[in-house]
């Protein structure tokens, strides 16, 4: 029996629900639909937000031969053997599932076709494409990152759904509370809906049932339909705001919920946004304690995510660091750059070594002509920063 999640894939981009960003009048998608012309492109976000979905009414509405392979599980010779298909059709969509799994020899196969237009590359992730894909895959694709769905989306399409199964009765708390308990992920929402459907007798679906089926407790679901993000924020707040208490009470939230990944992202952006500097070596512990609760899972993976948001809450905070690259990014975007100095590019007879001198320091200008002077990093008056800013001043006053 087909599942219902593919029952109801998209056959045409405005089928698909959420990603109103790309699709929509004059969004980037839809026009190349319109113009008829595709380019090889990555979509990357987390697992049941539309990825798939959009490639495959790409291809429909496009009308181009195309091919599905998955990086971990296709070999070699299904590479090949799709590069041959595509030279008798004149062109190919290849998509590849878990494209960050690539390994060498099917990238190499690959980059020629890719590069001639052969092949149309639409790669799947849920990776950052920037962290884990290849550069030389990445540097020829546009790349496209999906937003998570909000419950509004999920109970959109779960309406859209009903059309499949016969004879349905569900009211919308119910439909409400199979979107909150996905935690943004739509098929695993189709694939509850499903199981209710087909567990009842009379095909009526109450909040019971569903409960019955998936009991995990919902905390994320209010009036706005938006107290997932709410209880990420209040998270990332209260560790900001050093209050350890409410951060152990949100994460507990969080893994009640099962909501790992979103756990995972926040606490990262929390180590390197708000501790940064005051506390630099709490980036690499948040790396161990996510490695650690991956490796055990849970329940058991609540020990060392409620260990290190612990220690977070009470570690001193410095934004130094995300206001200095903030501001830099945002001088590269208003085009306030120059060119760099001639001493700085290779060969040069004019650069000076540093750690030919005395505290492997020389003094000499790096930064572009029109941003001589200009400051970035303004310190904050921690115990870390104070260090490396004494050992900072003491350089610049060796003449």
């Amino acid at each position: 029996m087909e599942l219902l999640a593919n029952k109801i894939r998209p056959t045409k981009l405005d089928q698909v629900i959420g990603q109103q960003h790309l699709i929509g009048e004059n969004k980037v998608l839809t026009n190349l639909v319109k113009n008829g012309k595709l380019f090889s492109m990555i979509l990357y976000g987390r697992p049941g937000i539309g990825k798939t979905s959009i490639a495959n009414a790409l291809i429909n509405e496009l009308n181009i031969k195309s091919k599905f392979l998955n990086a971990t599980t296709n070999n070699k010779a299904d590479f090949e053997i799709a590069i041959e298909e595509a030279k008798m059709y004149g062109e190919m969509i290849l998509v590849i599932d878990e494209i960050h799994r690539m390994n060498k020899a099917q990238q190499d196969i690959l980059l020629p076709h890719i590069e001639s237009g052969l092949i149309i590359l639409i790669g799947l992730t849920t990776s950052n494409p920037y962290h884990k894909i290849n550069p030389a895959i990445r540097s020829r694709c546009q790349i496209y990152e999906l937003k998570e769905l909000t419950t509004n989306d999920i109970i959109e399409g779960l309406k859209k759904a009903e059309i499949e199964l016969p004879d349905i009765k569900i009211d919308d708390d119910t439909l409400s509370h199979i979107a909150t308990l996905s935690s943004g992920d739509f098929r695993s929402a189709l694939n509850l809906l499903e199981v209710c459907y087909y567990s009842s007798n009379d095909h009526n679906i109450t909040i019971d049932d569903v409960k019955k089926i998936n009991n995990k407790a919902v905390f994320f679901h209010d009036k706005d339909a938006d107290g997932h993000y709410q209880v990420l924020s209040a998270f990332q707040k209260s560790i900001r705001g050093s209050d350890v208490d409410a951060s152990l009470h949100y994460l507990a939230r969080l893994l009640v919920a099962g909501d790992l990944d979103s756990i995972y992202r926040r606490m990262s952006v929390i180590a390197y946004e708000d501790i940064g500097l005051a506390n630099p070596g709490m980036g690499p512990k948040v790396m161990a304690a996510i490695h650690a609760a991956e490796l055990v899972g849970l329940p058991e993976a609540i020990i060392p995510l409620g260990t290190v948001v612990t220690e977070m809450a009470l570690s001193p905070k410095s934004n130094s660091a995300y206001l200095a690259i903030n501001e830099a990014i945002n001088d590269i975007n208003k085009g306030i750059s120059g060119e760099i100095p001639r001493h700085l590019i290779n060969p040069s007879n004019d650069y000076i070594y540093p750690h030919n001198y005395k505290n492997d320091y020389y003094p000499q200008e790096y930064m572009p002509k029109s941003l001589q002077n200009k400051v970035y990093y303004h310190r904050k008056n921690n115990k870390y920063e104070a260090n490396i800013n004494k050992i900072y001043d003491e350089m610049r006053n060796i003449k």
